[in-house]
């Protein structure tokens, strides 16, 4: 689609002329491989996102107003995107409007007194972090990494990350929004709907958390929210993290309140105990199952790799082979991170002591290894800062997750093992990086400190390989069968495969209604059916706003 000329006029006098283009050339700078994402796969190796039928860059509140009244005014969807993590960040369908926010990138307020801060779509979490170190705060991160944009984790994604156990995850930490809605109004949520501030989500003032949120977001498809205000916590570090080493081997040597283990269990059941201990006692920081993305047999190797820059992967068969990884490797079979702060010096020994009585009631141990100073610092930077996500995709160039058993901890922990062994026959096909089945990582902690604990199973592939992709593809439509055989129901690689569209023989509607029928709830997906017909009535946004018609 090319705009009309007095359309394209209307934008670019809201706009001005260096942030709008229909140049077919930057558009597909616009479009995203369907193959190599972080969550998406394609039918073939070479499918992109649809191409925009124009890139906008609002920068202020008003702007993006003006634009969505006009794509009222004139039936044209609209799609916002703040640091275009995954496909979900661009169009699903033709003839769309890209609104890309990097122009709005301020910190407009950090309360040290209150705790929250006020940031643009475009502030990225490092960012945050960098700034509310330096009042003694931090600010939760999600699992994408510091390089994604705050206010998409908090408004429009999943937004869970390794903080979830201390920090609450971006749902929790929401507060106070601004957001032109799909037909054009500004809608201001919570105790700023009421002129009162950004402290409160809830009110005095409509809250409307769950209306704006809905299943996991809207993904851009319900208007743009153009600020919001999110919690922080407690930092009782210094005001910024010594980082210290080079590529890829960054670490942060931090004072003696600072402290990251792996710890190991003999038994699914001791590893779930010993979560359910943390939580009742409230230790920890951090807690998540981050190196096991790289897989049961390779992850102790990898760290290797990864603390020493004069190695590459070039040395992992070599590394494979040597007897003490191998010993490590069996070690940390059934495993997590945990880094304990001490908010004082006796808040720290009480922490140390009551971890290790937990091990002892578990079984569990203390891994030696990642102990090493140079893996310790290493591992402690990774999990505070999450500046490594480029790692996601070392193996092939890309990845998914499937199964993605989401639950109590003793929910994931007594079907890991299946669900691993299920992988590692198809790893044999060889497809898919043969990891050892077991690539599952995700938080130890969801709402409200405990509660839930996440299993998504990497599965590494390389986009750029047909064989790679489709092998991958047939992967995923077996663990989505095994799964529901399982009683596990559809895994995230088919609520990820629903969101690309159609698998050939139904339409992408068909295969997305299958999904929303099979869902434990699917009257969800009929309510925001109706939440769609009442605030975007001209249907402007795109497809990744689950809805299901009555």
């Amino acid at each position: 689609m090319t705009l009309p000329k007095n359309v394209y006029k209307a934008l670019e006098d809201i706009v001005g002329t260096a942030n709008i283009s229909d140049d077919p050339a930057v558009l597909d700078s616009y479009r995203y491989s369907l193959a190599h994402t972080a969550i998406h796969l394609g039918p073939f190796y070479n499918t992109f996102t649809p191409r925009g039928a124009a890139v906008l860059m609002p920068g202020s509140t008003e702007e993006v107003q003006s634009i969505v009244k006009l794509c009222n005014k004139y039936k044209i969807r609209f799609k916002a995107s703040s640091t275009f993590w995954s496909a979900q960040a661009y169009p699903s369908e033709e003839n769309t409007i890209q609104l890309d926010m990097r122009r709005m990138d301020r910190i407009i307020e950090i309360d040290e007194k209150n705790m929250y801060a006020v940031v643009e779509p475009g502030v990225i979490a490092a960012t945050l972090q960098a700034e509310t170190m330096k009042v003694g705060l931090n600010t939760h991160i999600a699992g994408s990494g510091c390089s994604c944009s705050v206010l998409a984790g908090a408004t429009s994604y999943f937004g869970s990350g390794p903080s979830n156990l201390y920090g609450g995850w971006f749902y929790d930490n929401l507060l106070g929004m601004e957001w032109v809605m799909p037909t054009g109004e500004i809608f201001r949520t919570g105790s700023l709907g009421s002129n009162c501030g950004w402290f409160c989500g809830e009110g005095p003032g409509p809250s409307m958390k769950g209306v704006a949120r809905g299943f996991l977001g809207a993904k851009g498809s319900m208007g743009v929210f153009t600020k919001c205000a999110v919690k922080l916590f407690a930092w009782p570090g210094p005001v910024s993290l010594p980082v210290e080493g080079t590529i890829p081997a960054y670490r942060a040597k931090l004072p003696d309140n600072f402290k990251s283990y792996t710890v190991a269990f003999p038994s699914w059941k001791a590893w779930a105990d010993a979560a359910y201990s943390i939580w009742d006692t409230g230790v920890g920081y951090i807690a998540h199952r981050q190196f096991n993305m790289f897989g049961r047999d390779l992850k102790f190797a990898m760290v290797k790799i990864l603390t020493d820059p004069a190695k590459t992967l070039g040395d992992l068969e070599e590394l494979l082979e040597d007897p003490k990884v191998q010993e490590v490797t069996e070690q940390l079979k059934r495993d997590f991170q945990i880094v304990l702060v001490g908010m004082t010096p006796r808040d720290m020994s009480w922490q140390e002591k009551a971890l290790d009585e937990i091990l002892v009631r578990t079984g569990g141990w203390k891994v030696e290894a990642m102990l090493a100073p140079e893996i310790h610092d290493w591992s402690l930077l990774y999990l505070i800062r999450l500046g490594h996500k480029n790692l996601n995709l070392v193996f092939g160039g890309s990845y998914d997750g499937c199964f993605g058993l989401v639950g109590a901890a003793d929910f994931g922990a007594s079907h890991a093992e299946e669900a691993g062994q299920f992988k590692k026959e198809w790893e044999q096909h060889g497809a898919i990086v043969e990891a050892g089945g077991d690539c599952m990582m995700g938080p130890i902690g969801g709402q409200g400190g405990g509660g839930t604990c996440l299993w998504e199973n990497f599965t590494c592939f390389d986009p750029h390989d047909r064989i790679s992709t489709e092998g991958t593809l047939e992967f995923f439509d077996a663990a989505t069968e095994y799964g529901i055989q399982r009683g596990w129901g559809g895994g995230m690689e088919k609520w990820n495969s629903v969101a690309r569209g159609s698998d050939g023989k139904t339409t992408p509607k068909e295969e997305r209604d299958k999904m929303h029928l099979a869902a434990p709830q699917p009257n969800v997906f009929r309510y925001q059916y109706k939440v769609r017909e009442a605030l975007n009535p001209n249907n402007l946004g795109d497809e990744y706003f689950e809805t299901l018609e009555d």
